[in-house]
């Protein structure tokens, strides 16, 4: 009893070793050779990503600046707060060319980059997998073969030896069994006895062997432990490379997202600055004052006595109108003299056969030279140049009671037309063919593409613009220059 007692009370031989150093716990440091070979491809998806969304916002600023210069330009906006407006978009296209520099710089340089140093540090085998990641594994095995072998034999020596303690536990309890029960014969007592005796002798041949085999373990852990710690520096030089060469190309990818370093960007808001801070909103209220107010130049009705050598021909209109008689209308009134040539003729009326006598022998609207321009083609060449803004938008004018006095006005006292201008139903109508695409830029002007068809139904005026009719009824100008006869 005192022997099992001295037995069981022994203390427990523990070997302390590190969860790493256990066999087989070497994958998850193998396993970042697999990891490294993903998060390469993992931070090229990211860039390409981040430069997708740079080349998408380029665009939109692109589009957006476009749109917003048709917009103003066409608008009522004046002057030099135009120009500041403009200069809004125009700094949206400087930042959506260097936005366009941010993406090729992402993938031409970073993504790139990333590529080639995973094409050469990860290396692919024809059964699967990466050569760095076997290899690693190969010498985690050696490393760890003979630690491995050592190890079997104490646990198999451990449970020898605690297999035979729970049976000399067993062969003691029996014997005191047996001492209180008075049916036994001594013969059976004493073969229960040396149960107990060969018991307590297997306890101390497997607790020997299980100290040895402990001891044998210890001897070799040294030599084990220095084999797995070079395996280990190796996985972690390769680790070092693969997190410095992140480091590396994250820093590069920094350099090209922050703009706020690009002195070509400083500079794109230090001129958007300096243009808006230019807008001067009494030199546009004095410009339109000069243009469009009070300051403009007045075109009075004066007396004109008539003259043969007058400048000037008869248009086509008033050509169309002879036979029916000619309609002399020649100054515009104001005041109280309107309101009493509104109540009296001022027509003049010829008859027809009158105007073809005078045709016939000497015009005197016309000029030698048949190429001059009409009254009414000089005031549509001065229409033409008025800005989009006044294209767009009628203004009223204000500074007469009736506009049949007013001097701005291109109709006659009776609200009628002026007689001179051009009729351009009396056109031959030519169907042209588009040489080249052209956008319209004003309201007044057709857009086609090239090989488009087209009718023609001016011809060319002095500025190199017709007037043309597309297929589906749209009327407008057009270069001339852009199309050509269909044979």
């Amino acid at each position: 009893m005192d022997l099992m007692i001295s037995l069981w009370s022994l203390p427990a031989i523990q070997f302390d070793f590190s969860e790493y150093s256990e066999v087989g716990n070497y994958k998850r440091t193998v396993k970042r050779f697999d990891d490294g070979h993903r998060l390469c491809s993992d931070l090229m998806n990211c860039i390409h990503e981040r430069a997708r969304i740079e080349k998408v916002y380029a665009q939109q600023l692109t589009e957006w600046a476009k749109r917003w210069k048709q917009l103003v330009e066409k608008g009522p906006q004046y002057g030099t707060v135009e120009k500041a407006w403009y200069a809004v978009m125009s700094e949206a296209e400087k930042v959506s060319e260097l936005h366009l520099e941010v993406k090729n710089a992402l993938m031409n340089d970073d993504f790139e980059k990333i590529k080639n140093w995973q094409k050469e540090a990860f290396h692919k085998q024809m059964i699967g997998g990466f050569k760095e990641t076997k290899e690693a594994d190969d010498l985690y095995r050696k490393a760890q073969k003979p630690w491995a072998k050592k190890l079997k034999e104490v646990e198999a020596a451990k449970k020898a030896y605690h297999a035979a303690c729970k049976e000399e536990k067993l062969a003691i309890s029996r014997e005191m069994n047996s001492k209180a029960d008075p049916a036994l014969n001594p013969e059976q007592l004493k073969k229960l006895q040396d149960k107990v005796e060969k018991s307590k002798q297997d306890v101390l041949k497997t607790k020997e062997k299980y100290e040895k085999s402990l001891k044998d373990l210890d001897q070799v852990t040294p030599q084990y432990m220095e084999n797995m710690e070079q395996v280990f520096e190796q996985c972690q030089q390769f680790e070092e490379k693969r997190l410095r060469f992140f480091r590396e190309v994250l820093l590069e990818v920094q350099k090209h997202l922050d703009l706020s370093n690009d002195a070509s960007y400083k500079n794109i808001y230090r001129e958007l600055e300096q243009n808006i801070k230019t807008a001067d909103a009494i030199e546009d209220l004095r410009w339109f004052r000069a243009n469009h107010g009070p300051g403009m130049s007045m075109n009075w009705p004066q007396f004109e006595e008539w003259s043969a050598d007058l400048n000037r021909t008869l248009s086509r209109r008033e050509k169309k109108k002879a036979s029916d008689g000619v309609t002399l209308t020649g100054v515009n009134q104001t005041g109280d003299q309107a309101s009493q040539q509104t109540k009296q003729s001022s027509n003049l009326s010829v008859p027809s056969n009158t105007v073809q006598s005078l045709q016939s022998s000497y015009n005197p609207f016309e000029d030698e030279d048949d190429t001059g321009s009409t009254v009414s083609e000089k005031e549509d060449n001065k229409i033409k140049n008025v800005s989009s803004s006044e294209k767009n938008q009628s203004y009223p004018t204000e500074w007469s009671d009736e506009e049949t006095s007013n001097p701005f006005s291109s109709t006659d006292a009776n609200g009628e037309t002026n007689p001179f201008d051009e009729d351009a139903s009396s056109a031959m109508e030519v169907r042209v063919r588009a040489l080249y695409d052209y956008e319209g830029q004003e309201h007044d002007e057709l857009s086609f593409k090239a090989g488009d068809e087209l009718t023609k139904t001016e011809d060319e005026d002095e500025q190199g613009w017709c007037k043309g009719r597309l297929d589906n009824g749209q009327v407008g100008l057009y270069p001339a220059n852009y199309v050509e006869a269909i044979q």
